[in-house]
């Protein structure tokens, strides 16, 4: 395991990122957001890889891949984090920090998006900060792994 890598993990919907409801989400792409992430990685010491899909199996392949390349995975579920016990189980299964992360401030939402079945297994949850959740996601784990 290198102990300075890093996966950026986003779920279903999340390619749509500065398109789908900008009021929301912000006018940011999903490719502006790691920008700024391997800003904040390259000042912290990490290297980041990012890893996107609509596909909750594909995530989990990546979750059960990660302990072999990297320290630690910031983890935007999208909506599987509110149903997803596969998910959950797979952050459970391997032996490396997640730190959850949503765009927006999820407990202000409809009542469905104040659940999260992935954050009792998580490191910590950061929500509401818009794009900027992922950078503070950046920071929890340099944080947590040293």
């Amino acid at each position: 395991m290198c102990t300075q890598s890093i996966l950026v993990i986003n779920g279903p919907n999340l390619c749509l990122l500065g398109k789908r409801e900008p009021g929301i989400y912000g006018k940011l792409t999903l490719a502006d957001i790691e920008k700024m992430v391997r800003l904040e990685c390259d000042a912290l010491g990490f290297e980041c890889a990012f890893m996107t899909s609509n596909h909750e199996g594909e995530i989990i392949d990546a979750l059960h891949a990660a302990p072999f390349k990297y320290a630690g995975v910031v983890l935007n579920a999208g909506a599987l984090t509110h149903y997803s016990i596969a998910l959950r189980d797979a952050i459970v299964a391997v032996d490396i920090p997640c730190v959850e992360v949503h765009i927006s401030n999820v407990h202000a939402r409809e009542d469905f998006r104040r659940v999260s079945v992935i954050a009792p297994v998580c490191a910590g949850t950061i929500s509401g900060f818009g794009a900027y959740s992922y950078v503070l996601g950046v920071q929890a784990l340099k944080n947590i792994i040293g």
